[in-house]
């Protein structure tokens, strides 16, 4: 009867040890960085999250006007593997680990651009709106250890308004595998003329109908920033989640008329549910 006792004891704990591995293999993220959400909960297939933020941000790039504004959140994704397929808002994208220290992204999403009246106090008046239109990013980060403590980051923004491209480090903070905690990133960031003219640049039309001063950038240094992420889950379906940017715009583009401020800010939060 006591060999049957610790044989049953035995069988109870190796099935919980058995389902506790496997609760926490259903939370283990693609990769566990809070700036990516990950719905998948660990298992191939289809992930959902829906919510809403609300963002306090400058109006524009290079505004000194400031505002708040909703945001949808979550996405659709499906996983296989080391691989996520995702569509979020205007964003449709792939995601894919690979040796366990290289995260490899690449998307396609929809600049909407910037409108006149976008500024409330009519500085941009006579400057007529941004062009629309689709962009491909591309990303890459290489960390230095499976754990992804520390890593490397560069990425690239193509389309029809130019180029734009990205480079830094980053450091996650926390133990979780699930994707919560915080991390931080630093940035600098560069510009071909065309990006940099879309948005901070003037022509000889736009001069005349607004009355600023005629300015043509050239590529180079955009700005050097900084770049703060948080996810905490409250439970198996709620998620919380903030985020903080900082970014100091460089020389060129603060003599730009529309650079009425030297940086650009914002900070959010926001809830997510995961289906």
């Amino acid at each position: 009867m006591k060999k049957f006792t610790s044989l049953m004891l035995v069988v109870l704990l190796q099935g919980f040890l058995l389902q506790t591995a496997i609760a926490q293999e259903e939370k283990t993220a693609l990769v566990p960085l809070p700036s990516l959400d990950d719905f998948t909960r660990g298992q191939d297939g289809w992930g959902f999250g829906l919510g809403l933020g609300i963002e306090y941000e400058t109006a524009y790039e290079g505004s000194d006007e400031f505002g708040f504004e909703l945001q949808p959140a979550g996405a659709v994704q499906w996983r296989s593997g080391n691989n996520i397929f995702y569509w979020a808002g205007e964003a449709l994208g792939w995601r894919g680990l690979r040796a366990d220290v290289w995260l490899l992204e690449a998307l396609v999403g929809f600049e909407e651009g910037r409108e006149e009246g976008d500024s409330d106090k009519g500085y941009l008046d006579g400057l007529g709106d941004g062009d629309e239109g689709f962009e491909l990013v591309l990303q890459a980060r290489r960390a230095f250890s499976a754990d992804w403590r520390y890593w490397l980051v560069g990425r690239v923004v193509t389309g029809k308004n130019g180029n734009l491209g990205l480079f830094g480090v980053g450091r996650r903070f926390g133990n979780q595998v699930d994707g919560s905690g915080s991390e931080i990133n630093l940035v600098a960031v560069f510009h071909d003329s065309e990006y940099a003219n879309k948005d901070f640049g003037i022509n000889a039309q736009q001069a005349a109908a607004s009355g600023l001063n005629e300015t043509r950038l050239s590529s180079g240094l955009r700005s050097v920033g900084i770049d703060y992420n948080y996810r905490h889950n409250l439970n198996r379906n709620w998620q919380i989640y903030g985020e903080a940017l900082y970014e100091y715009f460089s020389s060129d583009v603060r003599a730009s008329p529309i650079a009425r401020s030297n940086y650009e800010a914002e900070v959010g939060v926001g809830f997510i549910y995961i289906f």
